[in-house]
């Protein structure tokens, strides 16, 4: 981002994950509070992204060798005769689908539970932020009335 910026930037989709990068912005006099909050939410945008790409490349790794194995057994090879890729029916990839959730739901439940803790913290972080920011504004309200 330009030097002059004063937002977060935020990127296009990572090719593994799929989720958009953002570029924090530090503001100048950031305050320890702030660069708490700004620090928590990098780290829950860090683990989300590792999580995600695992999981995504997982399954497309997952995805390829069951289309593969069906195929297989049907007979078939990867590309049809015109070089087409050969794929499976939606009733197929439902089994897949299905199968791949069972196998990862603990990931799952774990990967929701440490979001919702990440997130809690941020917004009470964030909460303490803007408390911080309106006493300021109060203060400085308050010293300018009394000039």
């Amino acid at each position: 981002p330009p030097a002059h910026s004063r937002n977060d930037w935020i990127g296009p989709p990572d090719k593994h994950s799929n989720l958009r990068p953002v570029i924090f912005y530090v503001p100048p006099e950031e305050s320890p509070l702030e660069r708490r909050l700004r620090e928590a939410r990098q780290e829950a945008q860090a683990c989300n992204q590792q999580f995600w790409a695992r999981h995504n490349c997982a399954f497309r790794q997952e995805k390829e060798e069951f289309i593969y194995s069906r195929l297989k057994a049907k007979g078939l090879e990867m590309r049809d005769e015109t070089g087409q890729k050969a794929t499976l029916n939606a009733e197929e990839m439902a089994d897949f689908y299905k199968d791949f959730l069972s196998k990862n739901f603990r990931k799952h439940m774990q990967y929701n539970r440490d979001w919702y803790k990440r997130n809690f913290t941020i917004t009470f972080l964030m909460g303490q932020v803007a408390l911080a920011r309106a006493l300021r504004w109060l203060r400085w309200k308050k010293k300018n009335v009394e000039h």
